[in-house]
């Protein structure tokens, strides 16, 4: 399957760890030495209205792409993009 930069923009990648849904595709890491691609980038999201900066890019090298579909592209990471989660973990952190 061939697949260009423009459709990959428009798929959808998933965290195949726990089924999180981190973003769309924004960039690629490109190694001009060898023509090969070294990983994805997808860009953070805004804080606040874009007031106080964006939050971190998350990069996913290439070797942890499992599988790329028509729709999305299934990754095996540790990034979580689940703000809930992380929030309730801290609170009881405190405790």
């Amino acid at each position: 399957m061939n697949c260009r930069l423009v459709e990959l923009r428009h798929k959808e990648v998933i965290n195949s760890k726990n089924g999180c849904r981190i973003g769309y595709v924004d960039d690629l890491e490109i190694d001009t030495c060898s023509a090969m691609i070294r990983s994805i980038v997808i860009f953070g999201g805004f804080k606040f209205l874009g007031l106080f900066g964006r939050r971190n890019d998350c990069i996913i090298p290439w070797k942890n792409i499992e599988l790329i579909g028509q729709d999305t592209i299934l990754v095996n990471t540790t990034f979580s993009n689940d703000k809930k989660h992380n929030r309730k973990m801290q609170f009881f952190k405190k405790f």
